[in-house]
């Protein structure tokens, strides 16, 4: 379905550049692909690499799209809200949005109650099309365009629905902010065993990859998390006397405060936008 419609995306930053790039392995042509950024050095290393159309203003393509996905930061959606909202309402466009803690109210009120609007939550991930994104669509969202908006982002990575608006305060502090969790596991992980005596360079191949295995592990296994934690902990060992340090400690506790913080600031983001 993707090589039949025009998708533009706002914002050709990282993100934007992601998205763009699962287009890209999936086969969408890119006569049908538009990308906007204020950078005019990244307009033309994406229009040279990939000869996708590209403008720094975006009131020149957003007419002709289908799709338009914004990827800007949060604190610049309604500026851009103020410039192609006209443009969504009038050709009615399916209106995605990945930008963090803003809730579907303020799409609804920046744009328009009767546009068809999905929020989206990817994370970084996504720039190696091993993204986890959520989706959640108000209720003029049809089934084609959720379809759609599916297979936009299934280009880089797994996508899920949720069933409301507050759940995707909970995503954005889990899988949203979760890979700089596991970037501070790995950062202590590693200077611990260099600070035990290992030598940095092979603490730097073990400990991304022990993450990586570990991840794939719990992603392709019938088991859950706490069964596998299990099957490798073995009474009296090494892994029980880490774990027995890691409970002393609330690990737990700590883990929830954290994404409890997270998601209370994600609904504080929406609140200071207001």
């Amino acid at each position: 379905m993707l090589d039949k419609i025009k998708i533009c995306v706002i914002g050709a930053g990282h993100l934007g550049q992601s998205i763009l790039g699962g287009l890209f392995a999936h086969g969408v042509p890119a006569k049908n692909i538009y990308a906007t950024s204020l950078d005019k050095n990244i307009l033309e290393q994406l229009e040279a690499k990939h000869h996708i159309n590209v403008a720094t203003q975006n009131t020149d393509v957003v007419a002709q799209c289908d799709v338009v996905l914004i990827a800007v930061k949060p604190q610049h959606v309604a500026g851009v809200a103020t410039e192609i909202k006209d443009s969504i309402a009038e050709h009615q466009s399916l209106l995605m949005s990945a930008a963090a803690g803003i809730s579907m109210q303020l799409l609804q009120q920046w744009f328009s109650q009767n546009d068809a609007i999905v929020r989206c939550m990817p994370n970084t991930p996504a720039l190696v099309q091993q993204g986890a994104t959520a989706l959640f669509a108000n209720e003029q969202v049809n089934d084609q365009q959720k379809d759609i908006a599916y297979q936009i982002m299934r280009a880089v990575g797994e996508v899920v629905w949720v069933n409301s608006d507050a759940e995707m305060d909970i995503v954005t502090a889990l899988s949203g902010s979760g890979p700089a969790y596991l970037f501070l596991m790995a950062e202590a992980m590693q200077a611990a065993a260099e600070k035990l005596g290992l030598n940095p360079e092979v603490a730097k191949i073990l400990t991304p990859q022990t993450i990586l295995g570990a991840g794939m592990m719990l992603k392709h296994s019938d088991s859950d998390a706490a069964t596998l934690r299990q099957q490798v902990t073995s009474p009296g060992g090494t892994t029980a006397a880490a774990l027995q340090k890691f409970t002393a400690e609330n690990f737990s506790e700590i883990v929830f405060h954290a994404i409890k913080a997270a998601a209370n600031r994600a609904k504080e983001l929406a609140h200071d936008l207001r």
